[in-house]
């Protein structure tokens, strides 16, 4: 029991690194642009760079890699990440910025998606859930503690020891991961049931929803610095206490849309998409007025990653026997929402209308909300996640 725990926690410092590094660069716009000569639209562009290379990258690594041993591949995908880290530290130009965050992202949806295979394999199937949330929080710690205190220490010292902070915390956890990780043997799948499970009807449309659904959240947070200065009034500094707000809202709503979902995934993952549309619609209106400002940017933060634990609990069921790739390519779909999200956000912010960013995120938070009736089978009242089939 002692080394499960161990197993899960090196697994969940792991997603934390990796969290950290997908929004850090958020906080840190006007800092980017300014060093790099650039605008803080091209700079939000560093976003939609990462989250298209974790789409890309992210099935292509999974699939190249479906017979290679669990632990030497989590190792390998660190040491990827800790190289376009310090890639990204010591860019002279926006160009080696964006090969930096690209080299990252290569190693993100593979990453994730091995921890949360391999969580699922170290605990007895009844305990499947709490393993997911447990590795799956340390990417809400990452959005409580690691964007807001890199954008900290950004302000304090320049947004380039951010990112040389994370290469070092990468290394550390290469050393964590190596001691605890288990043994196993190279996984007995075949590529050919990896695709197939990915390519059948529900996972599709589980993956759909989860891409459009997630980009109404990023058109709005990815330009959420610039918002909170120029229409809220807010200091750097204080933008800073809200992105922990934001992060101590998306801790609580993942645990809490982890209960609601042992009740009803579809109503859970339909509220929420419902009330991000909500709170979305509201953001113009909330920005121009500091206090109501606070409450949109916490309400935000608290829907905003609760649709990971049944989404991705819903991939592992369907997926059965054969999870790797499509757990990899529904968090690519997460990625790839927040890269369709922040190049809506980012036309917004240069056509000179940053406050009202909210209704395109809207609009899309209400689409997923709509593929969520052909994604999500009706559940009776009393049915529980764990009567949704293995298979369809």
């Amino acid at each position: 029991m002692r080394r499960t725990y161990a197993t899960l926690a090196a697994l969940c410092v792991g997603v934390f690194v990796v969290g950290t590094s997908e929004y850090l660069i958020s906080g840190l716009l006007p800092q980017v642009g300014a060093d790099l000569k650039v605008s803080v639209g091209t700079a939000g562009q560093a976003v939609t760079v990462y989250a298209l290379g974790v789409v890309v990258g992210g099935p292509v690594v999974a699939v190249l890699t479906a017979r290679t041993p669990r632990k030497g591949l989590a190792l390998g995908l660190m040491l990827l990440f800790a190289a376009g880290s310090a890639i990204s530290a010591l860019a002279p130009s926006y160009e080696v910025l964006l090969a930096g965050r690209l080299v990252s992202s290569f190693s993100h949806a593979a990453f994730l998606a091995l921890a949360l295979v391999m969580a699922t394999g170290v605990v007895p199937p009844e305990r499947s859930g709490t393993a997911i949330s447990a590795v799956a929080s340390g990417f809400t710690v990452a959005t409580l503690l690691g964007v807001p205190l890199g954008t900290l220490l950004g302000d304090a010292a320049g947004w380039r020891a951010p990112f040389a902070v994370l290469t070092a915390l990468a290394l550390a956890a290469v050393a964590l991961l190596a001691a605890v990780l288990p043994r196993r043997p190279a996984p007995a799948t075949r590529l050919r049931d990896e695709v197939r499970v990915v390519t059948r009807r529900p996972v599709l449309l589980a993956i759909a929803t989860t891409a459009v659904g997630f980009s109404g959240v990023s058109a709005v947070f990815t330009y959420i610095a610039p918002l909170l200065t120029r229409v809220s009034g807010f200091s750097s500094t204080a933008v800073s206490g809200l992105l922990l707000a934001y992060g101590a809202g998306s801790f609580l709503g993942n645990l809490v849309a982890g209960r609601l979902t042992d009740r009803s995934m579809s109503a859970t993952v339909r509220g929420v998409l419902g009330g991000l549309a909500g709170v979305l619609v509201l953001m113009p209106f909330a920005a121009v007025r500091q206090p109501s400002a606070v409450a949109a940017v916490l309400v935000l933060g608290l829907l905003a990653t609760a649709t990971i634990a049944p989404l991705q609990g819903l991939i592992l069921r369907l997926a059965g026997e054969a999870p790797t790739l499509a757990v990899s390519a529904n968090v690519g779909a997460f990625n790839l929402g927040a890269a369709a999200g922040s190049a809506v956000g980012g036309v917004i912010v240069a056509a000179g209308a940053l406050r009202w960013a909210g209704l395109a995120g809207a609009a899309l938070s209400l689409a997923g909300l709509a593929l969520t009736y052909l994604a999500l089978p009706r559940e009776p009242a009393a049915t529980r996640p764990d009567d949704v089939p293995a298979a369809v």
